[in-house]
């Protein structure tokens, strides 16, 4: 069976879902991988490593005739209604964003499997890859804060002085929020955490970062997310938490759940009270934004001096890891479906019919 990889097209886009390294674990379970020409170039892999590799590497169209294809955004509709019936496409596909290729994989009877909804149980922390390319989100967005900052992250002693370590404060501390203060803290800032989950103060303080408590209830949810908050929760733990986020040298904030708008976590207000030079990365901006005022892509810079980045495909700033790591994930995933050289979906096991979208012309998840 064929297994293709086209190139991304979504603009920004650099990652690539398959890289060499891993090719020749489809190839030992006897299936055959073809890749776009260029399909790597962005995120450093090149056409010769993927030959090398022993995948198949042509110029144009090389999905028409795959039985899977292998993608980190979802295909366009055109590209999905341009498949064979039956094939299987895996990708970030959200139900609740990628309506018009669901629409067309049912139309087309493909079946379009996500990776967002790859349930997060023990068994498939390997297929994850939501996880990992946070892991990569979170550790960029402490780079892009030191860049921004006009402070140095660490504590000096200089024959001039003294220079002062920065101070961090990190909303969120689930997969991006912890890689964000363990890195924080490899440049030596002074970082502070915040997450609805109480839960999660003990993962925060084994990173050496300092967990803010707040005098509210826990908002513990499923599959390792916080549940959504009313507003006058909302509005408390804003009160709560301004003098932190004044005190900040740079804010990080990373709440998010997929298929849904970001938290609304910190107001223009909040920002205002920050002084000159602080900086604010905002991970969440693509889905709304947890900082009102950022905008997904661009550096604003508020009345009072402070610098917001919103943060657009930021996995692929970190194109070659991120690649790798998707790549593990996307091959696990393909891998649980392989028998005798063939992908035969076992839609009762639970990893493959939480992931699944669309099939025989269904749409499984009812998006619309």
């Amino acid at each position: 069976m064929r297994v293709a990889v086209p190139k991304e097209t979504r603009p920004g886009e650099k990652r690539v879902a398959l890289v060499p390294d891993i090719i020749s674990k489809l190839t030992k379970a006897g299936l055959e991988v073809i890749i776009e020409s260029g399909a790597g170039v962005a995120s450093e892999f090149s056409d010769a490593q993927f030959t090398a590799a022993g995948a198949t590497v042509k110029s144009g169209n090389v999905i028409n005739d795959a039985d899977v294809v292998l993608s980190v955004q979802p295909l366009t509709p055109d590209a999905m209604k341009s498949l064979k019936k039956g094939a299987i496409t895996i990708s970030f596909l959200s139900p609740t964003t990628a309506t018009d290729s669901i629409d067309a994989a049912v139309s087309a009877g493909v079946t379009a499997i996500s990776l967002e909804l790859v349930p997060r149980i023990s068994r498939a922390q390997s297929m994850d890859a939501l996880t990992s390319q946070a892991l990569c989100a979170g550790y960029k967005a402490v780079l892009v804060g030191a860049e921004l900052s006009p402070r140095f992250f660490p504590l000096l002693m200089t024959a001039a002085g003294t220079v002062t370590p920065a101070n961090v404060v990190v909303l969120g501390a689930g997969v991006a929020g912890l890689q964000a203060i363990a890195t924080a803290k490899r440049l030596g800032a002074v970082v502070s955490a915040y997450d609805v989950r109480p839960a999660s103060a003990d993962e925060v303080k084994s990173m050496g970062a300092k967990f803010i408590t707040l005098e509210l209830e826990a908002l513990e949810g499923s599959g390792g997310y916080a549940r959504e908050m009313t507003e006058d929760r909302a509005a408390k733990q804003r009160e709560l938490l301004t003098p932190y986020i004044a005190a900040a040298n740079v804010l990080i904030t990373t709440a998010a759940v997929p298929g849904r708008p970001a938290p609304r976590l910190v107001t223009a207000d909040m920002v205002a009270a920050m002084a000159p030079g602080s900086v604010v990365v905002d991970l969440a901006a693509e889905t709304g934004g947890n900082v009102e005022g950022t905008k997904p892509g661009e550096i604003v810079t508020t009345a009072n001096g402070v610098k917001m980045w919103g943060g657009k495909d930021v996995p692929s700033q970190l194109a070659f890891h991120a690649s790798m790591l998707f790549s593990r994930n996307v091959v696990n995933l393909l891998l649980l479906m392989v028998k005798e050289g063939q992908v035969v979906p076992n839609f009762e096991d639970e990893i493959i019919d939480a992931a699944t979208v669309t099939m025989n012309g269904e749409n499984r998840k009812g998006a619309k």
